[in-house]
């Protein structure tokens, strides 16, 4: 389905109602002060982020807006991608400290989360898809990395400082993307708290172009999760949360059981379903809007 389309069709309240904003956090703020900004100039009565950034990390931070949040947690977890800048200690030839990432710190690896984080400190099986040294000047080396969700990657350089026995630390960090959310998306690129304000004012203003155009509907989970759709005669009974049969299908799907979808009706939202495939029930709600 055409995202754009979907937004054509919403006014700007259905958009602040069911929409996420990718907003380009800046150094400071914690990822709990941005969400709560969005609110208040909103006026909205619930914003939750995708993930949170320390704050002195920047970049891409989606906020959920309103009914929205309530599909916070189909969109953390997905991978992600920064680049920053790496001090090493001791200096050392570039080439050695890649084929040391090569060895140790590409594919599979073992995370211990730092002493500050919030999660229960055991160890971790993440993946690291990339990690590129792009430039290095002196002890400065500036980096890229693409990873699953939930990587500490202060933690990430430590451990590679430590295994080449020369110390690293983290200098800067900036995420340019959180799952599907990119920091030069085509249609909808991170946007600046200070843009974003200004957008408010001038919807305030009567003016809601400028706001229109940076909220993205929450419809783009289906960008994550396949789209199932529904019959017309069965939407205002599966509205009420009751488990999604084969007969209310509009087509036949072939879909893994315990798999999480997306089901519509046409180009209306409907809810986050999970797939049982058990006698005649093809899935059961999670989430119904």
């Amino acid at each position: 389905m055409n995202i754009e389309k979907i937004k054509e069709n919403k006014s700007i309240e259905e958009l602040l109602e069911f929409g996420i904003i990718n907003i380009d956090k800046s150094s400071g703020p914690t990822s709990f002060n941005v969400s709560e900004f969005v609110k208040k100039k909103l006026n909205l009565k619930k914003t939750s982020h995708f993930g949170t950034l320390d704050p002195k990390v920047t970049g891409v931070l989606p906020v959920a807006l309103s009914r929205a949040c309530k599909l916070s947690g189909y969109f953390l977890g997905e991978d992600k991608e920064y680049v920053g800048i790496m001090s090493i200690h001791k200096d050392m030839d570039i080439k050695k400290i890649r084929t040391a990432i090569k060895e140790k710190f590409i594919g599979k690896i073992i995370q211990m989360p730092p002493l500050k984080s919030r999660v229960k400190r055991q160890e971790r099986e993440r993946s690291i898809y990339e990690f590129k040294l792009l430039e290095k000047q002196e002890k400065n080396i500036l980096f890229r990395v693409s990873c699953e969700g939930g990587t500490y990657i202060r933690k990430l350089l430590t451990d590679l400082g430590d295994f080449l026995t020369i110390g690293a630390h983290m200098l800067e960090l900036r995420r340019i993307r959180a799952g599907i959310f990119l920091e030069n998306d085509k249609l909808y690129p991170s946007v600046k708290l200070y843009d974003f304000e200004k957008a408010v004012k001038r919807y305030k203003e009567g003016k809601e172009e400028d706001l229109r155009k940076i909220i993205i509907p929450a419809e783009i989970i289906q960008k994550l999760h396949k789209v199932v759709k529904i019959k017309k005669d069965r939407l205002k009974h599966i509205m009420a949360g009751v488990p999604l049969l084969e007969s209310d299908l509009k087509e036949k799907y072939k879909i893994k059981k315990e798999e999480i979808i997306s089901v519509f009706y046409e180009n209306t939202f409907v809810g986050m379903y999970k797939v049982i495939d058990s006698d005649d029930i093809f899935a059961k709600a999670e989430f119904v809007i």
